[in-house]
């Protein structure tokens, strides 16, 4: 079983900037994709980025240009700097990873919260 902590939400004002991080419980070389998902109140919870254990990255449209996915693969940590945050990027924020045995695991979640 692996354990996924997550770090760094909080309140920032629009404009500002934040920086997730998600960490495996222990050490694990079958993790394949790590990537981020959020969820905002009375909404589903939707992709925001993932990247493959070849560091490839992808986005989805809406923070494209202004969030940045990372990996170090020796940790097993899976980082998100958010810039330029909006009011809209409130959510919840959820780390998710897989493993080449088809394991899914899931973080608790980090708040995030963009107000004035």
């Amino acid at each position: 079983q692996v354990q996924l902590v997550e770090s760094g939400g909080g309140l920032v004002q629009p404009g500002g900037s934040l920086r997730l991080s998600c960490a495996a419980s222990r050490i694990i070389s079958s993790l394949t994709d790590m990537g981020w998902y959020r969820q905002a109140p009375g909404k589903e919870r939707a992709l925001v980025a993932v990247i493959s254990s070849r560091n490839i990255a992808s986005y989805a449209d809406s923070v494209k240009g202004r969030f940045t996915i990372s990996r170090d693969g020796a940790k097993n940590t899976v980082y998100l700097q958010m810039n330029s945050l909006k009011p809209d990027d409130t959510a919840v924020y959820y780390c998710n990873t897989h493993t080449i045995y088809a394991e899914e695991y899931w973080g608790q979640g980090a708040q995030v919260t963009v107000s004035s």
